[in-house]
C-alpha cells in the first residue's frame, strides 16, 4: 500500500456525528445515557472536549498570516543552493556549502511559533526572513538585513552581525522559533526552555512579512513542524502554530474517544438489567452483541479520523500511553491488544494500515526527540507502547512488511542518545561526585604502575563509580526494552495468517544492509554509525537468546559460545552479499574459475546461462536503468530523483518521508549514481531474490538444506542452529564492518579529552604551588585557569560515564569479543575448504582484525581484555590466522592483504600478542618467517621489513630505545602507537630466521639482494630530497617546503634505518651468508654491503655537510631525521663484521676488513667520526666555533653499553692499523688495468664466449638481472678468473 500522507482523501461515504435522537436508537447501551447514568459515565471517562474547551490560542481566526493553510517548505522557488527535501516537504538535508530554504507561508501580525527537530548538530542558522532577502552559498539566514537566526552549533545569534546567544544544540533537540510582531521581538527555545529574547525592534510595517527559514551546510539535516502535528512544546500563551490544528476533527475525535472509553468502562449486568463499572484492564472483545454494535457505530465515525497524523498523535497515542501509565509489565495491559483487534475488525484495511503507520511514526519521533531525564522515563514510556503494539501479531507483521524498514528508520528505537548538556540530563544529581585519572607518564599516557591513592582520591573514585552504577542500572532498563522489541521481530512461531515475523525481518534486514553497503557515499541512505552501534548490541542479545533457546530444545546443536557461520553460505547463492568483495576477487570470476571445485567438493553446479549473464557487458543494463529511472520521475517544478534515492533519507526527516526531491539552483542533478539501487537485483546471479525467499528456502525441509546447501566434506555433521539465525549472525558481522568499528574509535575522543584536561589541571596546580606570593596577578590567572579546567573535567567525566555505560561497558566488550571469536571460528572452518575459501567475503577477516583492535585500544582502561574468558587461546588463534593468511595466494585483494600485514606488524609490537605468535604451531611459524623473507620486489615490502625490525629491536647495537634520544623532550602525538612500544624481541622467531637463511641457499641471496636494492633506493631518494629542502631553505625569499615532501623525506630516512637494522639482524644471525665464500653469492653480497655502508657514512659524517645542515633546521615533519639512528645502525653492522670474537673467526673478520678497505669510497675519518674524532684539518678550520658539539657514541651511555663502546674502539684501532698496512702494500694500478665499468677495482673476470673483461663485483651484480654482455650484448655462458700476465 502506498501512503499519500496525512491528508489523504479516502473513497468512502462522509461520516457525521449522529444527532441525539439517532443515538437513542441504540438499545441496551447507548452512546448517550440520560440522567444519572450519563453523569456516571462522564465521571469514569472524563469530560469530552468541545471547540470552546480547546486552547484559546488555537481557537482564533488565522489573522496576520498569508499563504496556504498547509504549511510546507517552498520547494518551487524559495530555496538557494543544493538541497534534498523529503516527500512530506518538511524534512531537508543540505547538499552544498550553505543552502537555504524558506516556508510557503509568511506572517505579518500576531504571535507565531514553529518547531525544528534537529537531526544533526552541525552548522545551521534557523529563524525568519522576508521575501526580499537574497541568499547565496556564503550568506544565509541571519547574514542579510531583515533576516534573523539562531545558530546552536556556534552558540550565536545572527542579524548581519553576530553575538553570543543561547546554548549549544545536539541531535535529538527541538528548537522552538517564536516571533511577536505586535511587540517586534524574536525569541528561541531549546527543548521547551526559553533562551530569552534574541532580537527586538525588528522591522515591521507595510510590505514586511516574515517566513520561517533555514540555512544549513553540507550533510546537516532537520525536520520542521509548522503545526501539522501537535507542537512538542506549545509553551507560551497567545502564540499560534503557523498551521491551524484541525479543531473540528479534534472535537469529534475526543468525543468519540470518550464514547469508546464508556464502552470499555461500563458493562451490562444481564441478571440485574443495569450498567455496572468494569475493570478496563481485563476488557475483552467478546460477549454482548449490543457492545459490538455500539463499537461498530463508534468506529464508523472514528475510523476516518484515525488516518490523520495530528489526531493519531494527539488522541490515539495519548490514550494508549495512558493505559500503560498504571505501571507493571506490558503483558499486564491486554487492553491494547484488544483495541488493536477491534481496529482490525471494525476499520477498513487501508485505514488500519494508515493508522498504524502514523502511530509508529509518532512513537518513533517522540522517542527520538524526548529530552533525557535522570530516570529515562520518557524513553521507557514510548518503548513500552511500541512493545505493546508489536505484540499484536497482525499489526506486527504489517508494520514489518511495510513500515518499519520501508518508511521509518526503525533502528532509531534501539539508539540511546548521549546527552551533550549533562546538567539538563540530570547527571549532576545522578553522579554528584566526579573523578578522573591523574597519574600520567612523561609521554602523557595514564600510568599503569600501581601507586598509592590518597584517602580523598579513593573516596572520590568510589563515589564516582557508585554514580556510574546507578546510571548503568537505568540505562539497562531501556536496553532491555529495546531487546524485547527485537525478540518480537525475530519471533518464528507466529505463523498464523502467513509467514513468521522472523523471515519478514530477515528480508528487510538484508535490504537494510544492502543500502548501507552499496551507498557508502550517499549520506541520505546510510544509517548513522551511532545508531548502528546500539542496534548491533541489541541484535546480538536477541540473537543469543534465540540461539541458546534452540540449543536447550535441541541439545545436539552448537551453543552460542561456539557459534560460527558455515562456509557454504558464501558460495551457494542463498545469501546475497551484493557487490561486496570476496577474498578471491569478484564473485563472477570465482564462479568461472572455481566451478569445478564447487561441483567436486560441494556438489554445487552453476548454470552456464547464469555464468553468461554474469559476464555480459554492463552497458545495456546501465541504459535500461537510466530509462527506468527517468520513467519513474514525477513531474515537478524542481529536479526530482526517482530511482536514485529510493530509500528514506536518514539525516532528514527524523522519522518519515523519503528524501527524493533534489532541489538545485543550478538545475543539474549531481545525485544519479552509476547504477540505481533498483537495478542491483537484475545483475545478480541468484536463484531467488531476497523478496522471493520463503521460510522453506531459508530453513529447509524434507531433504532441502535451505541456507546450508552444498556442505563441503570438511564440515562436521553436527547441526549448528536454525538457519535463519545464521543469516542474522552474518548480518551482524557485516554491520560491524560497515560502520560500528569506526564509531567505537570515534567515541574514544571523549576519554582522550578527559586525559588532556586532567594533565592541564595537574600542570596548573603545580604552577600554583610554585608561584611566588608577590605575583598575585599571575596567581589569580592561574586560579581562573584551574577553575575552568575543573568545570570542564566535571562536565566531561559525567559525559564519559554515560559513554562508558552505553558503548564501552563490560557487556558491550563481551559482545565485541564474541564477534571476534565467531569470526575466528568462521575463518578456520572456511580455511579447511581449500580453494573454496576464496568465496568468503573480505569483511570477515576485517572484522576479526578490527574487533581485536577495538578490544585492545578502545575499551581500556575501563575494562581489560585480559579478563575475558579464553583470552590467551583467542589471541593465539588470531595470530595463527594472521601468520597464515598475510601471504595466502587465495587472497587477491591488495587492501585486505595490506590490512593483514599491518595487523601482523602491530601484533609483534606488544609482548602479550608476540608471545601468542610464538605459541602457534612450529610449522606455521616457520612458514610465516619464510614468507617474510621472500624477495622485496613485486610486493609491498615496508610492512614486512617493519615486522623483521620489531623482532630484532632490543637486540641490535644501541637499539634498546623506545623513542629516539633527541625526541624525549617532545610529547608524542599518540603514546599508544605500535612504534612507541618498548622493545620486545623474539629469539624464537630469530632462530627460525637464522635456520632458514642458513639452510636455504637460494632464499638468502634473493632476500638480501632485494634488501640491498631497496636500501640503495631509499637512501638515494632521501639524499635527493634533502638537497631540494636545503636549496629551498637557502633562498632569500620567504618560501615554504611542502609538508608532504617533508613526510616522504622522513619516511625514506626511516626506511633506510630499518633496512640497515634488518641487515644487522641477518649478519648477526647468519654471518656465513656474507663471509663464507664457498657460497656462490657471498663475496658479491659483502662487496655490495660495504659499498652501501661507505656511501651512508660518507654522506652523514662529512664536516658541514648537507645532512648536518638539514638536521639543524629542525623542520616540523623531519623530527625523526638525526645522526643517532642511522649511525648506530651502520655501526652495528660494522662491529658484527669486523670483530672476530664470538661467531666470527679471525679469517672471516680479515676477509670483511679487506673488502671494506678495498672499496674506493672507504674513508677512515667516517669511522673516527663515530667516536667524536675529527681530522686535524677539520679541527683547525672550525677552531673559532669551539662551542659546536661533535657527534660521539660516548655521549649516549644511556643507550649504548660500555661493552658495545669497547667493541667500537677495538674496531677503529683495527681499521686504522689495517688501512695503514694496505696503503703501504698497495701498488699503483694503471688506468688500463682498472675495470672499465666501475673504475674502482682491477680487472678480475673474463666473460665467455666474447672475452670481454671487468671486475668480479660488476659482472656478478650484472648477471643477477641480465645475461647479456656489457659491451657486445652477446649471451654470457660463463665467467672465468682473469690474472694479468707477468710479462705485460
Amino acid at each position: 500500500m502506498t501512503s499519500r500522507g496525512a491528508g489523504t482523501a479516502f473513497s468512502r461515504k462522509n461520516y457525521r456525528l449522529s444527532t441525539a435522537p439517532e443515538k437513542s436508537k441504540v438499545t441496551g447501551m447507548g452512546l448517550y445515557v440520560p440522567g444519572e447514568s450519563r453523569t456516571a459515565v462522564n465521571r469514569v471517562s472524563g469530560p469530552c472536549l468541545t471547540r470552546d474547551q480547546l486552547p484559546s490560542s488555537c481557537n482564533q481566526v488565522a489573522e496576520g498570516r498569508l499563504g496556504p493553510s498547509t504549511v510546507v517548505l517552498d520547494h518551487t522557488s524559495g530555496f538557494e543552493g543544493l538541497l534534498l527535501v523529503d516527500d512530506d516537504l518538511l524534512g531537508v538535508i543540505g547538499h552544498s556549502n550553505f543552502g537555504s530554504i524558506r516556508a510557503t507561508t509568511c506572517v505579518y501580525k500576531g504571535k507565531w511559533i514553529y518547531e525544528v527537530l534537529i537531526s544533526s548538530q552541525g552548522l545551521m542558522q534557523i529563524g525568519w526572513c522576508t521575501l526580499n532577502c537574497r541568499f547565496n552559498q556564503e550568506e544565509g539566514v541571519g547574514d542579510t538585513p531583515d533576516s534573523y537566526a539562531y545558530d546552536g552549533n556556534r552558540v550565536r545569534k545572527w542579524n548581519v552581525t553576530t553575538t553570543n546567544y543561547g546554548k549549544s544544540w545536539a541531535a535529538g533537540d527541538i528548537v522552538s522559533c517564536l516571533i511577536d510582531l505586535d511587540e517586534g521581538t524574536i525569541a528561541f527555545c531549546l527543548n521547551g526552555i526559553s533562551l530569552g529574547t534574541a532580537f527586538d525592534n525588528i522591522t515591521r510595517g507595510a510590505g514586511m512579512a516574515y517566513f520561517p527559514a533555514i540555512s544549513l551546510s553540507f550533510k546537516e539535516s532537520v525536520a520542521f513542524n509548522f503545526g501539522s502535528r501537535p507542537l512538542r512544546y506549545p509553551l507560551l500563551e497567545g502564540y499560534c502554530p503557523l498551521q491551524d490544528p484541525p479543531v473540528a476533527d479534534l472535537v469529534k475525535a475526543h468525543k468519540l474517544l470518550g464514547y469508546l472509553k464508556n464502552v470499555i468502562h461500563i458493562g451490562i449486568d444481564v441478571t440485574e438489567g443495569k450498567l455496572v463499572e468494569k475493570d478496563t484492564s481485563m476488557w475483552q472483545l467478546q460477549g454482548e452483541p449490543t457492545v459490538l454494535i455500539t463499537l461498530a457505530h463508534i468506529f464508523n465515525y472514528f475510523s476516518p479520523l484515525l488516518c490523520k497524523v495530528y489526531l493519531v498523535e494527539d488522541v490515539l497515542m495519548t490514550f494508549l500511553l495512558s493505559i500503560l501509565e498504571q505501571g507493571g509489565a506490558v503483558e499486564a495491559h491486554p487492553l491494547i491488544q484488544q483495541l488493536l483487534d477491534l481496529m482490525w475488525l471494525l476499520m477498513e484495511e487501508y485505514e488500519v494500515h494508515e493508522c498504524l503507520k502514523q502511530l509508529l511514526t509518532s512513537l518513533l519521533r517522540a522517542y527520538r526527540f524526548s529530552p533525557i531525564i535522570p530516570d529515562l522515563g520518557l524513553q521507557i514510556h514510548y518503548l513500552r507502547l511500541t512493545i505493546a503494539v508489536l505484540k499484536h501479531e497482525k499489526s506486527r507483521k504489517y508494520l514489518l512488511s511495510n513500515v518499519l524498514f520501508d518508511v521509518l528508520r526503525s533502528v532509531v528505537f534501539f539508539y540511546i542518545k548521549s546527552p551533550l548538556r549533562v546538567e539538563e540530563a540530570g547527571l549532576q544529581e545522578l553522579i554528584p561526585t566526579t573523578w578522573w585519572p591523574n597519574r600520567f607518564t612523561k609521554e602523557g599516557k595514564e600510568s599503569k604502575e600501581v601507586k598509592e591513592e590518597s584517602a580523598e582520591e579513593r573516596l572520590r573514585r568510589r563515589a564516582y563509580e557508585r554514580g556510574c552504577q546507578r546510571l548503568k542500572k537505568r540505562i539497562e532498563v531501556v536496553e532491555g526494552l529495546q531487546v524485547q522489541i527485537l525478540k518480537l521481530l525475530l519471533n518464528n512461531k507466529d505463523r498464523g495468517g502467513g509467514e513468521a515475523s522472523r523471515y519478514i525481518f530477515l528480508n528487510k534486514f538484508r535490504k537494510f544492509l544492502q543500502e548501507n553497503a552499496s551507498n557508502r557515499g550517499n549520506l541520505t541512505v546510510l544509517c548513522p554509525p551511532e545508531y548502528m552501534v546500539c542496534f548491533l548490541h541489541r541484535l546480538i542479545a536477541a540473537l543469543r537468546f534465540f540461539w541458546d533457546g534452540h540449543k536447550a530444545k535441541t541439545p545436539a546443536t552448537v551453543s552460542s559460545e561456539e557459534a560460527y557461520v558455515p562456509p557454504q553460505l558464501f558460495y551457494n547463492g542463498k545469501v546475497d552479499y551484493f557487490d561486496l568483495q570476496r577474498l578471491g576477487g569478484l564473485l563472477s570470476h570465482l564462479k568461472k574459475t572455481l566451478k569445478d571445485d564447487l561441483a567436486a567438493k560441494a556438489n554445487v553446479v552453476i548454470d552456464p546461462a547464469e555464468l553468461q549473464a554474469v559476464t555480459m557487458d554492463d552497458l545495456d543494463e546501465d541504459e535500461e536503468s537510466a530509462t527506468s529511472a527517468a520513467q519513474s520521475q514525477r513531474p515537478s517544478a524542481t529536479l526530482a530523483i526517482g530511482g536514485a534515492l529510493a530509500r528514506p533519507g536518514w539525516l532528514s526527516s527524523p522519522t518519515l518521508g523519503r528524501a527524493n526531491r533534489f532541489l538545485s539552483t543550478a538545475a543539474v542533478s549531481l545525485m544519479n549514481p552509476r547504477r540505481p539501487l533498483g537495478a542491483l537485483e537484475k545483475i545478480k546471479v541468484r536463484t531467488l531474490s531476497v523478496e522471493q525467499r520463503t521460510e522453506e528456502d531459508i530453513e529447509g525441509s524434507h531433504g532441502n538444506e535451505g541456507l546450508l546447501l552444498g556442505k563441503p566434506p570438511e564440515e562436521p555433521d553436527q547441526p549448528i542452529t536454525e538457519n535463519s539465525l545464521l543469516e542474522v549472525l552474518d548480518g551482524i558481522i557485516m554491520m560491524y564492518n560497515l560502520s560500528v568499528h569506526q564509531q567505537l574509535g570515534k567515541m574514544v575522543g571523549v576519554s582522550d579529552d578527559v586525559n588532556e584536561y586532567a594533565m592541564a589541571l595537574k600542570d596548573t596546580e603545580e604552577k600554583i604551588s610554585r608561584c611566588p606570593k608577590r605575583r598575585r596577578d599571575i596567581h589569580e590567572e592561574l586560579l581562573k585557569s584551574q577553575k575552568v579546567f575543573s568545570e570542564k573535567l566535571n562536565h566531561l567525566s559525567r559525559r564519559l560515564a554515560w559513554i562508558n555505560v552505553t558503548i564501552y561497558s563490560k557487556e558491550k566488550m563481551q559482545d565485541v569479543y564474541w564477534l571476534l571469536q565467531v569470526c575466528i571460528r568462521t575463518i578456520e572452518h572456511g580455511d579447511r575448504t581449500g580453494s573454496l575459501f576464496a568465496f568468503m567475503p573480505e569483511f570477515y577477516l576485517s572484522v576479526a582484525m578490527n574487533s581485536y583492535s577495538a578490544l585492545k585500544n578502545y575499551f581500556s582502561p575501563v575494562n581489560s581484555m585480559e579478563e575475558l574468558p579464553g583470552y590467551e587461546e583467542t589471541l593465539m588463534r588470531l595470530a595463527a590466522i594472521l601468520a597464515k593468511h598475510f601471504a595466502d595466494s587465495r587472497i587477491v585483494g591488495t587492501d585486505i592483504r595490506d590490512s593483514l600485514m599491518q595487523a601482523l606488524a602491530s601484533y609483534v609490537c606488544y609482548p602479550h600478542s608476540l608471545r601468542a605468535v610464538e605459541r602457534i604451531p612450529e610449522e606455521q611459524r616457520i612458514s610465516m618467517m619464510k614468507n617474510l623473507l621472500a624477495p622485496y620486489e613485486q610486493r609491498p615490502w615496508a610492512q614486512t621489513n617493519w615486522i623483521l625490525v620489531r623482532l630484532w629491536r632490543g637486540c641490535g647495537f644501541g637499539y634498546r630505545y623506545t623513542r629516539l634520544p633527541h625526541l624525549l623532550k617532545t610529547k608524542p602525538e599518540d603514546a599508544s602507537l605500535p612504534s612507541l612500544q618498548k622493545p620486545c624481541p623474539s629469539t624464537l622467531l630469530q632462530r627460525h630466521m637464522a635456520d632458514l637463511l642458513s639452510s636455504d641457499r637460494d632464499l638468502a641471496p634473493s632476500f638480501l639482494n632485494s634488501v640491498l636494492n631497496q636500501l640503495n633506493w631509499a637512501f638515494s631518494e632521501f639524499i635527493g630530497m634533502i638537497q631540494e629542502i636545503q636549496q629551498a631553505a637557502e633562498r632569500l625569499e620567504r618560501n615554504f617546503v611542502d609538508s608532504r615532501q617533508l613526510k616522504v623525506c622522513a619516511t625514506c630516512f626511516d626506511l633506510s634505518v630499518s633496512l640497515l637494522r634488518v641487515l644487522e639482524m641477518t649478519i648477526t644471525l647468519a654471518p656465513e651468508i656474507f663471509l663464507d665464500w664457498n657460497r656462490p653469492s657471498s663475496e658479491l653480497l659483502l662487496r655490495r654491503l660495504a659499498q652501501l655502508l661507505n656511501q651512508v657514512l660518507n654522506r652523514v659524517t662529512a664536516e658541514r655537510n648537507l645532512f648536518d645542515r638539514v638536521v639543524n633546521l629542525r623542520l616540523p615533519g623531519l623530527e625523526s631525521v638525526d645522526h643517532y639512528p642511522i649511525l648506530v645502525a651502520v655501526t652495528g653492522i660494522l662491529v658484527r663484521l669486523l670483530t672476530f670474537h664470538g661467531p666470527l673467526s679471525l679469517k672471516e673478520a680479515e676477509r670483511a676488513t679487506a673488502v671494506l678497505l678495498a672499496d674506493p669510497c672507504f674513508q677512515l675519518r667516517s669511522i673516527q667520526y663515530l667516536l667524536g674524532h675529527a681530522e686535524p684539518s677539520a679541527l683547525a678550520a672550525t677552531a673559532p666555533a669551539t662551542d659546536k658539539r661533535h657527534f660521539s657514541l660516548h655521549t649516549y651511555t644511556d643507550y649504548i653499553s660500555t661493552e658495545e663502546l669497547v667493541k667500537v674502539d677495538k674496531m677503529l684501532s683495527h681499521l686504522s692499523e689495517e688501512s695503514k698496512q694496505a696503503a703501504a702494500t698497495t701498488l699503483p694500478t694503471s688506468e688500463e688495468d682498472l675495470c672499465p665499468i666501475c673504475y674502482a677495482h682491477p680487472i678480475s673476470a673474463i666473460f665467455r664466449p666474447c672475452s670481454h673483461k671487468s671486475c668480479k663485483a660488476c659482472i656478478n651484480q650484472h648477471l643477477m638481472n641480465n645475461k647479456d654482455c656489457f659491451f657486445c650484448k652477446a649471451t654470457i655462458t660463463g665467467v672465468d678468473d682473469f690474472t694479468k700476465p707477468a710479462s705485460s
